[in-house]
């Protein structure tokens, strides 16, 4: 009887997440966007860089449900379920990248697009990496190992960084050492160039400590489901967040901040305020009974990394069908930039294009359609 209930948090909280990530990764065009809606440059904290880790934290607290079976399961069926999942995820990132799979050539042309300058690494393939490391470690390996693992991927990274980076800027864009290693091992055009060089936030090396994210929210997930959702859970999943904050604040001066480069500070940091977020929810939602407004969010939640996928490759599927209009370009400059010129317009774009994959989500909840990956 209790059982809806207990899910309903979480299916708010990533619910939340995939909502802020369609609107903050699709800007409308023709203006900047508000500063709190775009990622630090380099240093820093904004409130666009909370948004993945809360996703990867929301994949550990589902995990916290999900994992319970393992313990009926023989080993080979529960390796073949963790890595067909990995690799599924992986792929679906990978093909995302590749999508739409050909382009236009210099006579009018149409050509496949060429594999070898398809980015490896993304969103989705860090999802996969550290939801399959993440399981692996819970599921083998004692509480406490898997903790002081955790540990040791938060100070190793450090260690990495400053051992193996550049001596005169180990935190700096083009000479850390996790850049180094992506361009070893991937190559130049297998890597994300958004920055204006070759350099990817999801590489190689920063999706180590990335792996903390979906543990911490692993144990608060279990935490939850142990002690119940009532004022004592409330105030130790806010005292621990507000000591992972303390702690990375502390650290910050010798350890900057970075979601670009994920330093183990932005793990604590992040990992810190999503325990404060899901304080708040179980409060306001289970133990106050305000939930009149989580409809809207749990149809995020439900249907979570297929949502993310129609919000990242609808805009592509539209310029393929109509090639020679620029839909994103025109409709920002003919109506949203019109309307509301500057970041509001920009913003208004990005809510309403939100809402179309709202829409979507919501045809599929009403038909009880929920597409697990």
């Amino acid at each position: 009887m209790n059982q809806p209930q207990r899910f309903l948090s979480l299916d708010v909280f990533r619910g939340m997440t995939v909502c802020f990530m369609i609107i903050v990764n699709t800007p409308g065009t023709g203006a900047e966007p508000f500063a709190m809606l775009d990622h630090a440059a380099w240093h820093g904290f904004t409130p666009t860089d909370l948004v993945f880790p809360s996703f990867l934290f929301a994949v550990g607290n589902a995990m916290s449900f999900s994992m319970k079976k393992f313990a009926q399961m023989e080993n080979p069926a529960v390796l073949m379920k963790i890595f067909k999942r990995v690799l599924l995820i992986f792929l679906l990132g990978y093909l995302m990248y590749w999508f739409p799979f050909f382009s236009r050539n210099e006579n009018g042309g149409i050509s496949l697009s060429p594999i070898a300058n398809t980015r490896i690494f993304g969103v989705l393939q860090r999802i996969a990496i550290c939801y399959g490391i993440g399981s692996l470690l819970i599921h083998y390996l004692s509480t406490r190992s898997v903790a002081l693992i955790s540990v040791l991927f938060l100070i190793g990274y450090w260690v990495a960084l400053l051992v193996f980076g550049d001596a005169a800027d180990p935190f700096g864009m083009t000479g850390n050492a996790g850049q180094q290693l992506d361009l070893f091992l991937l190559g130049d055009k297998h890597l994300y160039h958004g920055e204006g060089i070759a350099f990817d936030p999801e590489g190689i090396l920063s999706t180590i400590p990335a792996c903390v994210n979906v543990i911490i929210g692993y144990y608060a997930g279990k935490f939850i489901q142990e002690r119940g959702k009532g004022y004592e859970t409330i105030a130790k999943l806010m005292l621990v967040g507000g000591l992972l904050i303390l702690i990375a604040l502390c650290f910050n001066p010798v350890f900057p901040i970075n979601k670009k480069l994920w330093t183990s500070t932005f793990v604590l940091l992040t990992c810190g305020l999503d325990l404060l977020i899901i304080g708040a929810l179980i409060y306001g939602i289970e133990v106050s009974s305000y939930t009149r407004w989580t409809g809207f969010f749990t149809v995020f939640g439900k249907n979570p990394l297929f949502i993310y996928l129609v919000s990242e490759l609808l805009l592509s599927i539209i310029y393929v069908l109509f090639p020679q209009s620029d839909f994103r370009n025109w409709i920002n400059s003919n109506f949203f930039q019109v309307v509301a010129p500057g970041p509001i317009g920009s913003l208004l774009f990005s809510i309403c294009f939100m809402l179309v994959c709202w829409l979507i989500g919501f045809i599929l909840d009403k038909r009880k359609i929920y597409i697990r990956v």
